[in-house]
């Protein structure tokens, strides 16, 4: 390894400024796929963030004994979907909707409002089959009027959140396959421009693996440094962002470094890629 390392080394020396031509590459190659990165990851964030207010509305007939009303409670709580219950009653469901509408306020009458029991759904269990389920199981209480929960706006989110994630997804595959295209790209040119040196190696009996072994490590270091800076540029695209547009969220550490890491990979596969296919030819 300290060999394949000095190899890296010389090859940057020998060449600064198509080593340096490449790493820009590198890092705006990826800097697209990070900006189309930050967008789903704030996509998605938006969407988690409305899909928060999927709640369930039993309604409950007058009349309701509040010993009943608290034994369905404690029920419904138990259910493993669920993540709150609490009940509202009528003067509560009054002032909020007073409070939300304030130009009706004077025709609202806490008389026509019934009391109800107001569930949320844990995280994961918001999809309509779930929701469905849920609201089946608490219609089944006598004292229970009616439960609405928006079946069809429940439906249109997660039909919106499934097509963003394929859509997040097969645009980050194709964002990645471009940037392996670039980055073996570059690594063709360190080849060629390195064939004479190649060819003596062979000449003294180097194999394919001793030659390719230092173009791998070159595409995974630049990979690695194209990476980092392609994390800058979208730290600072985003922050400019939220400094002048709209609030985004970034990545998270985690997040960020497998990104880091996941250009060197992207470097790794494009290096192997471009040697493997230009070795043959010098």
């Amino acid at each position: 390894m300290r060999l394949t390392f000095r190899e890296v080394m010389l090859g940057v020396r020998r060449s600064p400024l198509l080593s340096t031509l490449s790493v820009v590459t590198i890092a705006f190659s990826l800097f697209a796929f990070g900006l189309f990165g930050l967008l789903v990851l704030n996509v998605d964030r938006a969407l988690r963030g409305v899909e928060e207010h999927v709640e369930i509305v039993a309604f409950l007939a007058d009349g309701t004994l509040p010993e009943a009303v608290s034994a369905a409670m404690g029920d419904i709580s138990a259910f493993p979907e669920v993540a709150l219950v609490q009940q509202v009653s009528p003067e509560q469901a009054l002032a909020r909707a007073r409070a939300e509408l304030p130009e009706f306020q004077d025709v609202f009458d806490a008389s026509f409002l019934p009391p109800s029991i107001e569930v949320r759904l844990k995280e994961g269990h918001r999809d309509p089959v779930s929701v469905k389920d849920v609201t089946q199981r608490i219609q089944t209480y006598p004292f229970v009027d009616d439960v609405r929960y928006g079946e069809d706006w429940v439906k249109k989110l997660y039909d919106i959140r499934n097509i963003a994630g394929a859509a997040g997804i097969a645009l980050g595959l194709l964002f990645a396959a471009v940037a392996v295209i670039i980055i073996g790209t570059t690594i063709r040119m360190t080849v060629l421009a390195r064939s004479r040196e190649i060819s003596i190696m062979r000449l003294v009996g180097a194999t394919d693996g001793f030659v390719r072994r230092p173009f791998l490590v070159d595409g995974f270091l630049k990979g690695l440094v194209g990476g980092l800076l392609a994390l800058l540029l979208t730290w600072g695209a985003s922050s400019v962002i939220s400094h002048n547009l709209i609030q985004t969220s970034f990545f998270d550490p985690g997040i960020a470094t497998l990104g880091v890491i996941g250009g060197g990979i992207i470097g790794l596969l494009g290096s192997a890629l471009s040697v493997g296919r230009h070795l043959r030819r010098v």
